[in-house]
């Protein structure tokens, strides 16, 4: 069934660091985040003390930072880091070698919560995305994210208990029983709130797209999702690991179809088999909500700076 323009709602703009995301399907160009320093990137020498090769990652932030140039398509880095050393090490890194907005992804709240002071320290906190409040957020985690004056804060709407769109949407707005995660943001005091729908596997792709239309029209804020790890992981265990661009493929317009205004992709070293592609599928996008009303909101959108200037 084709999405009208209701179902495709409109969402805040929000400005974190450069990058605008959220807006009308058609306004602004998908947002696409890059993780470095995860458990299997090879670049990283110790994971608990931070120790990595600098000029491997140097190169794989530039290049990231140059085809989002080139295409018109914003970008973040995602910075994984086991430890609050470690975290840090990254960040202070990170930060030195782009602009581009950085989530600060820490697998616990001691972890993130460390990391985040030096980040105030520093004085860099309106392009950190704190990397997220979920389903095991406390109240103590809050109040020090609101001491620490937290501007920028990501969802994650996976609820355990209920892994289908409204159970996703009940752990992002409440069940009546339970304070929801937005509220829990808020509380924090953030002014930029983005949500992540999950995605368990390669069939609940679909379900995620769902997710995304039903948050996006309940909560008017930025939606997306980090589809490409479950069809890597499907290509090897069916073993058909040369299908594996295309259907990455595939599945990135699909979900920019539907609506998502950010994608982790994985891996930051993916970055030209995916900038290209979404570019493409943007501006296509772009093109067709013309007849609908909906106008880019910048002159540097893949129609733009990818499409028209590429002919």
């Amino acid at each position: 069934m084709r999405k009208t323009a209701s179902s495709l709602s409109r969402v805040e703009v929000q400005k974190i660091g450069k990058v605008l995301v959220g807006g009308a399907v058609g306004e602004l160009p998908t947002v696409l985040i890059g993780t470095i320093f995860y458990r299997e990137h090879k670049i990283v020498k110790d994971h608990v003390r931070g120790v990595f090769d600098r000029a491997v990652a140097e190169k794989l932030i530039m290049q990231q930072d140059e085809l989002s140039d080139a295409t018109g398509i914003p970008c973040m880095v995602d910075v994984v880091g086991e430890t609050p050393e470690a975290l840090q090490k990254y960040i202070e890194f990170v930060s030195s070698i782009t602009d581009s907005p950085i989530l600060l992804n820490g697998p616990t709240a001691d972890v993130r919560l460390k990391a985040f002071e030096y980040i105030v320290e520093i004085g860099i906190q309106d392009r950190i995305i704190y990397t997220s409040i979920n389903y095991t957020v406390k109240e103590d985690e809050t109040l020090k994210l609101k001491e620490l004056g937290v501007r920028n804060i990501l969802i994650q709407a996976f609820n355990p208990r209920n892994p289908w769109p409204r159970g996703s949407l009940e752990m992002v707005v409440g069940d009546g029983s339970r304070k929801g995660l937005l509220q829990y943001a808020h509380d924090a005091g953030a002014t930029n709130i983005l949500i992540l729908a999950p995605v368990l596997d390669v069939p609940y792709i679909g379900v995620a797209a769902t997710t995304l239309e039903i948050l996006r029209e309940k909560t008017s804020l930025p939606v997306g999702l980090a589809p490409c790890g479950v069809v890597a992981k499907w290509c090897v265990d069916t073993n058909q690991r040369g299908l594996r661009e295309i259907l990455t493929a595939g599945v990135l317009g699909y979900v920019q179809a539907m609506g998502a205004n950010f994608i982790i992709y994985g891996s930051i070293r993916k970055a030209p088999k995916v900038f290209p592609v979404c570019a493409l599928i943007d501006s296509m996008i772009a093109y067709s909500r013309r007849r609908e009303g909906i106008r880019p909101l910048v002159k540097s959108h893949p129609i733009y700076k990818f499409l028209i200037r590429a002919r």
